[in-house]
């Protein structure tokens, strides 16, 4: 863009869906962006009103389902990521999601259903929250000791299950043993009789900016298929995020050292099979 001219009406809607990632207010993003507050809440509501932009209950913007599900199929994420679904799949027999992030919860944009006979309940556009879901617990395990105690002062910590961590605490320690191991799991702790493998999947600069998981009834998803399965998810998740731009010198995953979640030791719970 010419610094020495002011941006188009198209350039300006163009700034202001690009600062939501890290922007959530209108003063924010009128920072962020050069476009007057009055502009950016015009352009917002706007946006809101067709469902490429939502505001949450605490009036904070993010991207809307219809967004996600054109940047998704359109400009092409699913499409690059779909055929590591397909070979995921076909190789676990499971049904297989791929999320992405969207503020403080996760949104389903890809959807393969396993040679199963039963269904999972999901869909693509599904909204799902992080601290109860295998790809939401693999998306906290990225993010850093303090970016994670503030989100959880925002989210809350709803009980979907009699499994669901609702303790701060005991979620940030379970996560850092998420961090370590490569991939989460769900322990029916989202849907009783559910159980789901999750890993992140990263950004260019090596950022969660959402998951891919394994689905199936618990009893079909024990722990030595838990053991057999986790590794072909973690070489899916590296392969999605090499694909939408991981440099292959980076390590999609945390290793071992990183214990910023975990100042004290892991928390065991049922979810660490």
């Amino acid at each position: 863009m010419n610094p020495d001219s002011a941006p188009s009406a198209v350039a300006k809607v163009v700034l202001v869906l690009e600062a939501l990632p890290s922007c959530r207010g209108v003063t924010e993003i009128s920072r962020s962006t050069g476009l007057s507050t009055s502009t950016v809440h015009r352009i917002l509501q706007e946006l809101a009103a067709v469902g490429w932009v939502r505001i949450d209950p605490d009036h904070r913007y993010l991207p809307g389902v219809r967004l996600l599900s054109l940047a998704g199929q359109t400009a092409g994420i699913t499409h690059l990521v779909r055929p590591i679904l397909q070979r995921l799949c076909a190789t676990t027999g499971h049904t297989v999601h791929f999320a992405l992030r969207s503020g403080d919860e996760a949104i389903y944009v890809d959807k393969l259903e396993g040679d199963r006979v039963y269904a999972m309940r999901s869909r693509v556009g599904l909204s799902i929250p992080l601290h109860c879901t295998a790809i939401g617990k693999a998306v906290l395990a990225g993010l850093s000791r303090a970016e994670l105690r503030e989100l959880l002062t925002r989210i809350p910590l709803t009980v979907m299950t009699p499994r669901t961590i609702t303790d701060p605490d005991l979620l940030i320690a379970h996560v850092g043993a998420v961090a370590d191991r490569g991939y989460a799991v769900d322990d029916e702790e989202n849907e009783t009789q559910t159980r789901c493998l999750g890993a992140a999947v990263l950004d260019h600069h090596g950022a969660p900016i959402g998951g891919i998981s394994v689905s199936a009834l618990a009893f079909d998803l024990d722990r030595a298929k838990v053991r057999t399965c986790a590794p072909l998810l973690i070489a899916a998740a590296h392969d999605a995020s090499h694909a939408l731009g991981l440099p292959n010198a980076v390590h999609p995953l945390p290793g071992p050292a990183d214990r910023r979640h975990r100042p004290g030791g892991t928390a065991k719970h049922a979810g660490d099979r």
